[in-house]
C-alpha cells in the first residue's frame, strides 16, 4: 500500500524519519499500545521498509527505564488483528455518521462519527425529557424530637419498614400528594404520644472504588478539578510521556502484580492498619477489552514536594488524583456504623437514619463517604418529646442537561 503525505509538515516528518532509518541498523516502532497505535505503527512500517527492512514493534504501558528496556529486549511483529480492528473502527466511524456529517460542516466540524452519533442521541433524548417534563407538587412531613433528631413520615405498617433495604440517609418523607393528608399526619403527630418501636444498628463494609480507567478519570477530573474530558486527556498524555503514569487510554481496572506488591509495601511503611488480609481484586466489566492496565502512577514513592516543582499545577493535581485513587483501591474497606430509629405516634410511623464512620480504610485517600449524621443513643419503647411537626412543600424538577463529565458517565454506562 502506498502512503503519501498531504502537507509540507507531514512530508518533512516522513523525510526525517526515512533519513534516520536509512542510517540505522534496526528500527523500533513504539507507538501507543492500542489499536490506533498499531495502525500508526503499520503506516510507519510501510513507509520505512523501503529504506530499512529491519523493523520491529515494541510496546509498553509506562515510559520508565525498566518498562522500555524490557520492551526492547522482547520485540515482536506488528499485530495484524489489532491493525484490522483499528482500520475497521475507523471505517465504522465514517459509515455510522456519514448521513449526519453534512449537518456540522458549516459549524467547522469535519464529521459525525460513531461516538458523536451516540452522544447526539443521548443529548436529544435528554432534551425531549426536559421539554416534556411536567412538574408535580408534593409534601414531605417530618417531626423533630427534643432528644435532638429529626424523623420523616414512613408509609405502611411496621413490617414494611423493617424490610426496607435502603441505606441512604433521608432528606424527605414518603411523598404525599394531597395537602389535607399531610395536615392530618401533622395533627396526629401533635396529639399522640411518641415512642420508639425499634432501633436497628449494623456495621457495613464499603469497598474501595477500582483504579481509574479512561472514562472514570475524565468524570472525576471534571467534578474535582474542573477539567473537560479533552483537557484531562491532554494533561494525562503529558504525565504519561514524562513517565509518571501508565497509559491513559484503557477500559481495564486490572493492576500489575508488581504495582500491587509496591502498594502493599508502601502501606506497610506508611499505613499498616490499612493493609487488607488478601490482595484487593476489582470486578472486571465483561465488555472490557483488558488490553492494558488501569491508570496508575509509575512510581508510588516519587516525592510529591519534588514532583510539584517539576511539573505544572494541572499536571500535579491530576497526578495526585490518580495516585490517591490507585493506592485507595488496594486498601481495606471503610467500616460504617448505620442506625435506623423507628418511632410511632398513634397509627403513624416515623423513621430516622444516621451513620458514623468507624474506620476510614480506603477513604483516607479517596473519600466518597457521606458526611456523618449521628443519632442519639436511644432504646426500644423509650418515650420521645415532640418539639416540632411540620409540612415541607416540594416540587419535582426536570432532569438537568448533561455537562461533559456527566455525558461521559452516561455514555460509559450505556
Amino acid at each position: 500500500m502506498r502512503f503519501e503525505a498531504k502537507d509540507f509538515k507531514s512530508k518533512k516528518i516522513i523525510k526525517d524519519l526515512k533519513d534516520a532509518a536509512s542510517k540505522s541498523t534496526k528500527v523500533y516502532i513504539a507507538t501507543d499500545p492500542d489499536r490506533e497505535g498499531e495502525v500508526i505503527g503499520w503506516h510507519l512500517y510501510e513507509i520505512l521498509k523501503i529504506v530499512n527492512s529491519k523493523i520491529v514493534r515494541v510496546s509498553y504501558q509506562e515510559i520508565t527505564e525498566r518498562a522500555v528496556k524490557n520492551a526492547i529486549s522482547n520485540p515482536r511483529s506488528l499485530n495484524d488483528d489489532l491493525i484490522g480492528a483499528g482500520l475497521a473502527r475507523s471505517c465504522l466511524d465514517k459509515l455510522v455518521g456519514f448521513k449526519g456529517s453534512p449537518l456540522v460542516w458549516n459549524l467547522g466540524a469535519k464529521s459525525i462519527g460513531r461516538v458523536q452519533s451516540a452522544v447526539c442521541h443521548l443529548v436529544c433524548n435528554r432534551e425531549r425529557e426536559i421539554i416534556n417534563f411536567k412538574p408535580v407538587d408534593y409534601f414531605s412531613v417530618f417531626v423533630e424530637y427534643s432528644q435532638g433528631f429529626k424523623s420523616f413520615y414512613s408509609h405502611g405498617g411496621l413490617d414494611s419498614i423493617i424490610k426496607e433495604k435502603s441505606d441512604e440517609l433521608q432528606s424527605e418523607s414518603v411523598r404525599i400528594y394531597q395537602h389535607q393528608e399531610a395536615k392530618t399526619l401533622v395533627e396526629l403527630a401533635k396529639r399522640s404520644p411518641h415512642r420508639i418501636v425499634q432501633v436497628n444498628r449494623k456495621t457495613i463494609h464499603k469497598n474501595p472504588s477500582p483504579p481509574f480507567i479512561t472514562s472514570s478519570l475524565q468524570q472525576e477530573s471534571g467534578s474535582k478539578l474542573g477539567l473537560s474530558p479533552d483537557q484531562t486527556m491532554k494533561v494525562a498524555q503529558s504525565l504519561y510521556e514524562k513517565g509518571l503514569i501508565t497509559y491513559m487510554r484503557t477500559d481495564s481496572v486490572a493492576l500489575s502484580e508488581e504495582f500491587c506488591h509496591a502498594a502493599r509495601k508502601w502501606l506497610e511503611n506508611k499505613d499498616s492498619q490499612n493493609i487488607p488480609t488478601n490482595q484487593t481484586k476489582h470486578r472486571i466489566n465483561k465488555n472490557s477489552q483488558e488490553a492494558h492496565e488501569a491508570i496508575r502512577p509509575s512510581n508510588l514513592n516519587y516525592p510529591s514536594s519534588q514532583l510539584k516543582s517539576q511539573i505544572s499545577e494541572s499536571e500535579f493535581s491530576l497526578y495526585l488524583l490518580i495516585w490517591k485513587r490507585a493506592i485507595a483501591s488496594q486498601c481495606r474497606p471503610a467500616l460504617i456504623d448505620k442506625t435506623t430509629i423507628l418511632s410511632q405516634s398513634g397509627s403513624v410511623f416515623w423513621q430516622a437514619k444516621g451513620q458514623m464512620v468507624n474506620f476510614l480504610g480506603y477513604a483516607r485517600y479517596w473519600n466518597n463517604l457521606s458526611a456523618d449524621s449521628q443519632l442519639p443513643d436511644l432504646k426500644q419503647e423509650q418515650s420521645l418529646g415532640l418539639s416540632k411537626a411540620e409540612i415541607e412543600f416540594k416540587t419535582t424538577s426536570p432532569p438537568s442537561r448533561y455537562g461533559e463529565p456527566q455525558l461521559v458517565a452516561r455514555g460509559n454506562a450505556s
